[in-house]
C-alpha cells in the first residue's frame, strides 16, 4: 500500500494520499488549507488519479480544499465521503468559525466557500471498496458529532513498525493526546465513550495516522496516552 502524508499550510492538518500502488487510483483524506500544490505534486510524482475524498470530520482545517480536489478530475466531480452527523458542516464551515478567526482565514485564503456536489454520507461500521482499497468506517463522536476513523488492512510500504493494520484517526486520537471537545459540536462524554468503545478495542499492532502530529501505534498509546488510562 502506498500512503503519503503531509501537513497543510494552516493548523498543520495532515492530508493523506492512499493507493494500492504507484500508477493507480487513490483516495485523498482530509485535504485542508493550502494543500493543493503539494497534493498535485504528490499525484504527479506517483502517477496517481484520485477516485474519492474521505473526510474524518467537518472542521474547516480538514475540509477546506475538498471541493477543488473533487472538481480536479477529468471524469466529472469526485464524491466526498463524510459521516452523516457532520454533513451539515459542509454547507459552509467558514461560517461556523469564530468571527476573528474567520476574518483572518478569509484574508489569507480568500474566495467563497462552495460545498462538493456529490456528498456521500457514511455510517458506523460501513465497509467501502474504493480505488482498489477496502476502508472500514468507525464512528467516534466527541471531537465533533460525526467524527470518524478509517481502517485499512496492511500498512504503508516502507513503514518500519510491527503492525498489520492502519487507522486514519482524524482528530479522535493523537500521539499522546486526543482531540479537543470544547468546540461547537464537541462532547466530552461522547469522546470518553468513543475512546472506551471504539479506540481501546483496536489491536495493539494498529498503526495510527492522526489528523495532526506524528504517527503512533495502539500499543504505544495504550501504554502511554494519559487520556486512555483508566477507561474500561
Amino acid at each position: 500500500m502506498l500512503l503519503i502524508g503531509f501537513p497543510a499550510l494552516a493548523f498543520a492538518t495532515n492530508c493523506y494520499v492512499v493507493a494500492p500502488a504507484p500508477g493507480e487510483q487513490c483516495l485523498v483524506v482530509d485535504p485542508g488549507i493550502g494543500v493543493l500544490d503539494q497534493l498535485q505534486a504528490t499525484l504527479r510524482e506517483h502517477r496517481l488519479k484520485p477516485a474519492a475524498v474521505l473526510l474524518t470530520h467537518g472542521h474547516l482545517d480538514h475540509v477546506f480544499s475538498v471541493t477543488p480536489v473533487c472538481t480536479s478530475g477529468d471524469d466529472g466531480e469526485l464524491p466526498a465521503y463524510i459521516h452523516g452527523d457532520d454533513r451539515y458542516r459542509l454547507h459552509d464551515p467558514v461560517e461556523l468559525l469564530e468571527p476573528q478567526l474567520r476574518a483572518a482565514l478569509q484574508a489569507q485564503f480568500p474566495g467563497p466557500w462552495r460545498e462538493p456536489s456529490d456528498v456521500q454520507m457514511l455510517r458506523d461500521h460501513e465497509h467501502l471498496d474504493l480505488a482498489g482499497l477496502g476502508v472500514d468506517v468507525l464512528h467516534a463522536p466527541g471531537h465533533t458529532e460525526g467524527s470518524a476513523m478509517f481502517g485499512l488492512t496492511g500498512v504503508p510500504d516502507g513503514v518500519a513498525v510491527d503492525a498489520s493494520r492502519t487507522m486514519l484517526s482524524g482528530d479522535v486520537l493523537f500521539a499522546g493526546s486526543i482531540g479537543r471537545t470544547d468546540l461547537p459540536g464537541g462532547d466530552h462524554q461522547a469522546m470518553q465513550r468513543s475512546l472506551r468503545d471504539v479506540v481501546l478495542p483496536l489491536a495493539d499492532d494498529t498503526l495510527v495516522l492522526p489528523g495532526h502530529g506524528p504517527a503512533t501505534t495502539m500499543a504505544r498509546e495504550r501504554a502511554t496516552n494519559p487520556y486512555l488510562q483508566g477507561l474500561s
